[in-house]
């Protein structure tokens, strides 16, 4: 009967690690990203077809 109650705290607090980890992994990930306004279009480079001819 007790064994739910045994296992809640340790439920809680393998609970309280992922949260932990999630917001790690947020905050790492805010912290790499690059703005778009910092970002560059891709422009195709149609030279090599030239080549080809």
């Amino acid at each position: 009967m007790s064994g739910q109650d045994d296992n809640a705290p340790e439920q809680k607090g393998e609970a309280a690690e992922r949260e932990a980890a999630k917001q790690r992994l947020l905050a790492q990930a805010e912290a790499e990203r690059v703005p778009v306004e910092d970002t560059t279009r891709a422009v195709p480079d149609r030279r090599w077809r030239r080549d080809q001819r």
